[in-house]
């Protein structure tokens, strides 16, 4: 769905590049979650898969981006947007109407989406993020979580191919984090879409991910299953990614060869395997 090949870039305003020399294949259907230490580029990347690098953002573009078979600099941004939806970190941002009801309605109008099909869409994606009672609701009195839930139906709503998401849960709780993915989770099974999550709570990603990637410094350090990921804890934590630490105690016990089982992710896991260690 989306191959980045050799991109680096550089913003008018920046000396040095952002991003450096990254090849990326992200299959269709996959969901992916990219993090990485503040200021690695993570961003970025996002903004080359939805079109708005270089469309909104100038400066000095080397390589391609390819999504589902077309090049981002040759296509139009209104074309990629189609195929691409995107929430952004500050949700408030995001909103240009007061009531929930039209700003659902905003975006498919102006995609043209034929009218006898609007009701049963935005029926729909209230629904996917079980949000439907909060239709008539006004933007400034929702909380949080549910800001950002109808910025999600309302991209679901256009029934993107891909959705990019960047730090989704950034300002929820943990309960509401889980609650997020579960629905995004959910969807992407259910239609076939593929999923970009940037997330600074690598625990969440390795728990929900098909593929985690970490970026360090612009360049990619690791782009796998997030075991295979997380069996590099030591290197991560050096790069500043905070590995959960349950995951950072088994990779530990592993390397002193008391451990020999997979990569814990999280807890439970971990429990288990030291009740499978002492037994």
């Amino acid at each position: 769905m989306i191959q980045i090949s050799n991109f680096t870039f550089t913003y008018r305003e920046s000396a040095e590049p952002v991003v450096r020399d990254v090849n990326l294949t992200i299959p269709d259907g996959a969901f992916v979650g990219i993090t990485g230490a503040a200021g690695s580029g993570k961003s970025t990347l996002t903004y080359a898969m939805n079109g708005i690098i270089p469309h909104c953002y100038p400066g000095d573009f080397f390589g391609s981006v390819v999504v589902e078979g077309n090049d981002t600099c040759e296509t139009a941004l209104t074309d990629i947007s189609l195929v691409v939806g995107s929430v952004c970190q500050d949700i408030d941002s995001q909103f240009v109407a007061s009531v929930v009801d039209d700003e659902m309605l905003y975006g498919l109008e102006n995609f043209g989406v034929p009218h006898d099909e609007i009701e049963a869409r935005m029926v729909e994606a209230l629904e996917d993020m079980g949000i439907g009672d909060l239709r008539d609701r006004t933007i400034d009195s929702l909380s949080g979580g549910q800001k950002q839930k109808v910025a999600i139906a309302s991209i679901l709503a256009l029934r993107p191919k891909v959705l990019v998401l960047d730090e989704p849960t950034a300002e929820l709780d943990p309960a509401s984090s889980v609650g997020v993915f579960d629905l995004l989770t959910r969807y992407a099974r259910e239609h076939g879409t593929t999923v970009v999550v940037v997330e600074q709570k690598i625990a969440l990603l390795s728990q929900y991910a098909d593929m985690l990637v970490i970026v360090d410094e612009g360049r990619i350090r690791f782009a796998d299953t997030p075991a295979n990921v997380l069996a590099h804890s030591d290197e991560l934590l050096a790069i500043g990614v905070n590995c959960p630490r349950a995951t950072t105690l088994m990779n530990r016990l592993s390397a002193d060869g008391i451990y020999a089982g997979p990569v814990c992710r999280n807890v439970e896991e971990a429990c288990d395997a030291l009740l499978g260690v002492v037994a």
